[in-house]
């Protein structure tokens, strides 16, 4: 009886250490242009601690951007999604997120030159420990934060879910310091064979520390429960990949951060 007594109380003092994850809305600038991120933070940490750059999909920052941060927060990080496209500018459609996303893949300088002011705006947090920084990002964000490696961006590990890997520059990989993991649904359509294979080489060529991981029977966006259940239509939602990938991105932090 004791010893169950001991166990609950030790159970109260670990939940009561700990604080509610609070978000907000961040607005930052470069010159004239606006941005609108979210940062979120569990606010019964004492002290400095690593920081996550979010990087949303090609529908912009979300419901489900901030509930990955939220998630992130609650494992002891700060998070901070970054805002690619500008405050005020959501893709009302699939068909405007294309043309939005497309922009930004067309110019690689324009899409690191945004996520390197996110980087900057998440340094600026009081909080955040700017030895221990990493980079996620789903689909669209998959693809920018491998950008953000590309330039030589000073941060420890970028994690892409579900991201396209083409490089229209493939030497850029020599550029890359940090770990990276890739996080990739088995049978994906839209990461045609010959672009994973050029994605590996490119890691080899530039001695990159790096691993992927292949999720059998996931498609695109398998961690997006807002992508439906239908895999025939190539994004679909995969509980069991969601929860796996989720997992290796935690032991993938743990280790750059240890």
């Amino acid at each position: 009886m004791k010893a169950v007594l001991l166990t609950l109380m030790v159970l109260v003092v670990a939940v009561a250490a700990q604080g509610k994850v609070v978000g907000r809305t961040v607005e930052y600038r470069d010159g004239n242009q606006a941005f609108e991120g979210y940062l979120a933070c569990e606010d019964g940490i004492h002290g400095k601690r690593p920081g996550i750059l979010v990087v949303h999909d090609w529908m912009g920052i979300s419901a489900e951007t901030r509930r990955r941060c939220d998630m992130l927060a609650a494992l002891g990080y700060v998070a901070f999604a970054a805002d690619v496209y500008g405050k005020g500018i959501r893709p009302a459609t699939p068909q405007e997120a294309a043309a939005l996303a497309g922009k930004y893949k067309g110019d690689r300088s324009l899409f690191r030159s945004r996520l390197i002011l996110a980087l900057d705006q998440l340094r600026k947090d009081p909080r955040v420990d700017v030895a221990k920084l990493a980079a996620i990002g789903y689909c669209f964000g998959g693809t920018g934060v491998l950008e953000l490696a590309r330039s030589g961006a000073n941060i420890r590990g970028a994690v892409s879910f579900h991201g396209g890997l083409d490089s229209p520059h493939p030497d850029d990989g020599k550029a890359i310091t940090c770990k990276v993991l890739v996080l990739h649904g088995a049978d994906d359509p839209f990461n045609p064979p010959a672009d994973v294979a050029a994605f590996q080489e490119e890691m080899r060529r530039g001695g990159v520390d790096w691993q992927m991981i292949y999720y059998g029977g996931a498609v695109h966006a398998f961690t997006n429960p807002g992508a439906g259940n239908d895999a025939s239509k190539g994004s679909a939602y995969n509980a069991k990949a969601d929860a796996r990938s989720w997992q290796a991105m935690q032991d993938f932090l743990n280790e750059i951060f240890r």
